[in-house]
């Protein structure tokens, strides 16, 4: 079987009946107590011009922007709050990063286009905050939760699919799965991955885990500690320690490459079909700043989902693992913006392996070692039995 083959779990989630998104559960159920707390609904905008009035709702191209004032924004003020307990919302943007988890300008403006500060206007004002954006904020928005005790989640690239799936299940569920799955790969030593690329070559990674705890995504954010929920969730995952080998990349012009590894850092690109200018490029930027080479994170979806084309989704589907280079600091690491030559540089980019995203290569096998032995996890895009029995106990 390779990875043009039918994936069962895949094809199961695509099958399934999700019950239909209901705000009021979703908050309820994420962030307990929401009695008296006041909500704020971020969203980020390639001009800020366009939040007076909720101009950017006639802007076509600003689909997320626009689900975040339907579904969340209008949602709570429209039943939404008196059903949670909730003393308010409000609506608040500031400009598109451009990258991945990059850190946001301060300056933000409200729906009547009036100027303000982040930090001063808004993670000290408000108590759970719901980040609805292009790029992921995840990185900047924990750092600011832990200063500022606030809690949130962050929602990038929300579409029809995500809202009717992802965020439509039992978060309760959801974080019994990530805990199940999480006790079962925790303290692992290494974890390889090998890759077969169609045409017939062979290469391995191999991710020096040190016996560290695994961390699970799980979408819970309750308490009173400042915390910040990426919703979907749905995953266990590690601050890899080194790393060795290879593995093919998949660019986003379709260009496939062969990435070499040496202690923990992604050194160099080869082109294996594609673009040639699209790796001097990947290679020039490597050379620059190396910081944006090293792989800061190892990941593993725990549910059944369909594909939504978002990879905030996706990666949350079991039988997928997904890398990620750059900082690090949201999830315990040490790689932090500062590390970085470049500001526009400093961003946590996920590289997810997943059939529909991945075509062109399959995941031969995944195991790991772990008390003195080597567990399968992952065959062709398949969980194997060590996850499903985990599942299942």
């Amino acid at each position: 079987m390779n990875s043009m083959s039918a994936p069962t779990v895949q094809s199961a989630a695509n099958d399934r009946r999700f019950p239909k998104f209901d705000l009021v559960r979703l908050l309820s159920s994420v962030f307990e107590p929401t009695q008296g707390k006041r909500f704020c609904i971020l969203i980020d905008l390639p001009d800020l011009s366009l939040a007076k009035d909720f101009g950017f709702l006639d802007d076509l191209k600003l689909q997320i922007q626009a689900r975040a004032h339907k579904h969340f924004y209008m949602g709570l003020k429209e039943g939404g709050l008196a059903a949670l307990g909730a003393t308010g919302v409000e609506m608040f943007a500031y400009p598109m990063t451009g990258g991945s988890n990059l850190d946001m300008d301060d300056v933000c403006v409200d729906m009547q286009g009036n100027t303000l500060s982040l930090e001063k206007d808004v993670y000290s004002k408000f108590d759970i905050i719901l980040c609805i954006s292009t790029f992921s904020a995840t990185a900047p928005l924990t750092a600011h939760a832990k200063k500022h005790g606030f809690r949130g989640a962050t929602l990038h690239g929300v579409n029809d699919v995500i809202l009717n799936s992802g965020l439509a299940v039992d978060y309760n569920d959801v974080s019994r799965d990530a805990e199940k799955l999480r006790l079962a790969m925790t303290r692992a030593d290494w974890v390889e991955i090998d890759f077969i690329v169609h045409g017939g070559e062979e290469m391995t990674v191999r991710l020096e885990l040190g016996q560290q705890e695994a961390q699970k995504s799980h979408g819970l954010c309750r308490g009173l500690e400042p915390d910040v929920a990426n919703l979907p969730a749905g995953e266990v995952y590690f601050v890899p320690q080194g790393a060795e080998g290879a593995f093919p990349l998949k660019y986003e012009d379709g260009t496939l490459g062969k990435l070499t590894v040496t202690g923990g850092r992604i050194i160099k690109a080869e082109l294996i079909e594609g673009s040639q200018s699209t790796i001097d490029a990947h290679n020039a930027k490597l050379a620059d700043d190396p910081m944006t080479g090293v792989l800061g994170e190892l990941g593993f979806g725990t549910q059944v989902l369909p594909v939504s084309g978002a990879d905030i989704q996706d990666e949350k589907v079991l039988g997928t693992c997904h890398l990620a280079t750059g900082r690090d600091d949201h999830l315990g690491g040490h790689i932090t913006p500062a590390l970085f030559k470049k500001h526009a540089n400093a961003t946590h980019d996920d590289i997810l392996f997943a059939p529909h995203k991945t075509p062109n290569f399959d995941i031969k096998q995944a195991r790991m070692s772990r008390d003195g032995k080597v567990e399968v996890l992952i065959e062709h895009f398949q969980p194997m039995n060590y996850l499903l029995n985990a599942l299942a106990s």
